[in-house]
């Protein structure tokens, strides 16, 4: 299973329209048999995270290589982070 952080925060409407955008795409993967796990942690809990991702959120991380996709992002930028091939999964 490929694992994902999206860092945002309550209340910042981007990150609304990230996890809105991010919906479908999990969906389509999951027809395609493909598991995707996506954790929302909120960086105004850490102040290290906060510090780190404060102006950039929403950011999607792929735990596995620390690969991150910074806002804005578009599906296919999106797909591509997700179906990285190279992962031992597949």
């Amino acid at each position: 299973m490929n694992r994902f952080v999206l860092y945002g925060t309550l209340g910042c409407h981007l990150c609304e329209l990230a996890e809105a955008q991010l919906a479908p795409l999990l969906e389509a993967m999951l027809l395609q048999a493909r598991v995707v796990e996506i954790e929302c942690i909120d960086i105004a809990d850490d102040d290290a995270l906060l510090l780190r991702y404060g102006v950039r959120i929403p950011v999607l991380h792929r735990l596995r290589d620390n690969a991150e996709l910074d806002w804005p992002f578009d599906d296919r930028a999106v797909y591509e982070l997700l179906l990285d091939l190279s992962s031992a999964a597949y």
